[in-house]
C-alpha cells in the first residue's frame, strides 16, 4: 500500500537521524570515559581511538533498540498530533493494523540487533579486554619514562629515570628499587643503557650503588659499582588466561552455563528480546492528548526503556549470584512485557475502558 511505504519512509528518515544522534552521543561518552582510563594507566594512550571504536561497537544493540523504539513513537505522536490517526481509525482500521508496516520495517533491524549481540559484542569486549592486557602486561623496559616513578608488571620493581637520552635506550640518574624473595633494593646509578644479550635484555648501570637489606632485619649491605647489569624482559601474555564473562563467545556460554555465564546470557538474548517486544510498546505509548504537552508521551516512553533495561541489568545481577533462574527470570521479564504490551493493545484496538467492563461485568452477574 502507498500509505504503508510513506510510513515506513518516515520511519526510515526518523530512524537514520535518531541513530546518528544517539550514536554521536555515546561516542563522546566514551571518548571522555576512555580517556579517564588512559590517564589513570589503565590503557595505553596510542589506543584511546581503538578501545573508544570497539566499546560504541557493543553498545551498539542497545543504541539501535532505542533508535527504533524512539523512531516509531515520533512517528505515531506526530500521527496523533496532526489527527492522521482519526482518518485511520475512521477507515475502520484498528491499533493493531499497525503491526503489519512496523514488523515489515522493524525485523531488519531485529537481525542486526541479534548479530549484534550474539557475535560481535563478545568479539569486541574481548578486544578491549586484550588491549588492557597488554598495556597492563607490558615489559618493564616499555613502561619507564622519563621524570616518572613506573611499576613493573610484576608490582616487584619501581623504576625511575631522570632524562631519556635516545629513545628508552640509555638514560640518566636510574633509580630501581625491588623487593623480591624477601629482601629490598635500592639501585642508584648515574646512567643507564639497554644491552641484548643474546635473547635477553639487560639493563645496565654505571658508577652507582647498591644497597640491600633483608626484610625483618636491621642489617644493610652497601655495595659500589663500576657496572652492573640487572635482567628486564617482557612479561608475554597467557594464552589461558581468564576471560570475563562478557568477552567470552555465545556458543561458549551455552557449553559452560556457569552462574557468571548464565548471567551474561541474560543479557544478549535480553538485548534481542527487548528489541521485539519495545515495537508493541512504542505503539501503545505513542498515544497523544492534544491538550498535553507534546514532549509528556516522549518522556514517559524513554521513562519506559530506563525501566525495561535496568531490569534487565538487576536480573544479571540475581542471576550471577544464583537468586533467579535464568529462564524463569528471561520468562518473567521478557514474557510479562510480551503480555502486558498485547493487553494494552487489545485495550486500545477495542477501544475498551475499564469503567465499562466492570459496568459490563455487573450486569451479567446480575442477570
Amino acid at each position: 500500500m502507498l500509505f504503508h511505504s510513506s510510513i515506513r519512509q518516515e520511519l526510515a528518515r526518523s530512524f537514520s537521524a535518531t541513530l546518528i544522534v544517539l550514536a554521536t552521543v555515546v561516542m563522546t561518552m566514551m571518548l571522555i570515559r576512555t580517556l579517564g582510563q588512559a590517564s589513570r594507566g589503565s590503557l595505553n594512550p596510542s589506543d584511546v581511538m581503538l578501545a573508544m571504536g570497539y566499546t560504541v561497537l557493543a553498545y551498539m544493540p542497545t543504541i539501535l533498540t532505542m533508535s527504533l523504539f524512539i523512531s516509531i513513537v515520533a512517528t505515531l505522536s506526530r500521527m496523533y498530533r496532526d489527527s492522521e490517526m482519526v482518518i485511520w481509525f475512521g477507515s475502520g482500521r484498528g491499533l493493531s493494523a499497525w503491526l503489519g508496516p512496523l514488523l515489515r520495517f522493524a525485523w531488519p533491524i531485529w537481525l542486526m540487533v541479534a548479530a549484534l549481540a550474539l557475535l560481535v559484542l563478545p568479539w569486541s569486549n574481548q578486544q578491549i579486554v586484550t588491549l588492557k592486557d597488554q598495556y597492563a602486561k607490558r615489559g618493564d623496559l616499555e613502561r619507564i619514562e622519563p621524570g616518572q616513578f613506573q611499576e613493573s608488571a610484576s608490582g616487584r620493581r619501581v623504576f625511575f629515570v631522570e632524562k631519556d637520552s635516545s629513545g628508552q635506550q640509555s638514560g640518566n640518574n636510574v633509580f630501581i628499587a625491588t623487593n623480591e624473595d624477601g629482601k629490598e633494593t635500592i639501585t642508584s646509578a648515574r646512567s643507564g643503557r639497554v644491552q641484548s644479550v643474546g635473547a635477553d635484555q639487560f639493563l645496565m648501570l654505571g658508577k652507582g650503588q647498591r644497597l640491600e637489606s633483608v626484610l625483618g632485619k636491621t642489617d644493610l649491605k652497601l655495595s659500589e659499582f663500576e657496572e652492573y647489569g640487572i635482567k628486564v624482559g617482557v612479561d608475554l601474555l597467557d594464552a589461558t588466561s581468564h576471560m570475563p564473562a562478557k568477552a567470552r563467545p555465545t556458543l561458549e556460554l551455552l557449553e559452560n552455563q556457569t552462574l557468571p555465564n548464565q548471567a551474561e546470557l541474560s543479557w544478549r538474548i535480553g538485548l534481542i528480546l527487548a528489541s521485539l517486544n519495545f515495537v508493541l510498546i512504542s505503539i501503545v505509548v505513542s498515544n497523544v492528548n492534544p491538550r498535553v504537552g507534546r514532549s509528556t508521551n516522549l518522556v514517559f516512553a524513554l521513562f519506559a526503556f530506563v525501566v525495561y533495561y535496568n531490569l534487565l541489568n538487576l536480573g544479571q545481577s540475581w542471576i550471577a549470584t544464583g537468586r533467579v533462574a535464568l529462564g524463569g527470570f528471561l520468562l518473567a521479564l521478557h514474557g510479562g512485557a510480551l503480555v502486558l504490551s498485547v493487553l494494552w493493545l487489545a485495550k486500545g484496538h477495542n477501544n475498551w475502558h475499564w469503567r465499562s467492563l466492570v459496568a459490563s461485568l455487573l450486569r451479567k452477574s446480575s442477570t
